[in-house]
């Protein structure tokens, strides 16, 4: 089972979240990582953000990661969304 929390930010506080559960055995972890980040931005019915260098190696790293305005083309209301996974077999 793979399971990413989602969370929405505004100064300081969680204003949304929501958990994403992948049962696709099939899928790789890059795959599932994807479909969950475009699970939640639908969810939040915002776009799916771009991924930086900065939010890819963060991700690599912690295997959690922040999305600010920079790696949206659209205006955002909120501070940042932040992925992060929580469970994988």
């Amino acid at each position: 089972m793979f399971r990413m929390w989602g969370k929405v930010f505004k100064n300081s506080r969680m204003l949304k979240d929501t958990v994403v559960i992948m049962d696709q055995t099939d899928m790789t972890r890059t795959q599932k990582v994807y479909r969950s980040l475009e699970q939640i931005c639908y969810e939040f019915d915002l776009e799916t953000p771009m991924w930086l260098e900065s939010t890819k190696m963060d991700f690599l790293y912690h295997s959690k990661t922040r999305f600010t305005s920079d790696n949206f083309i659209e205006s955002i209301d909120f501070d940042y969304l932040e992925i992060q996974v929580i469970e994988e077999d």
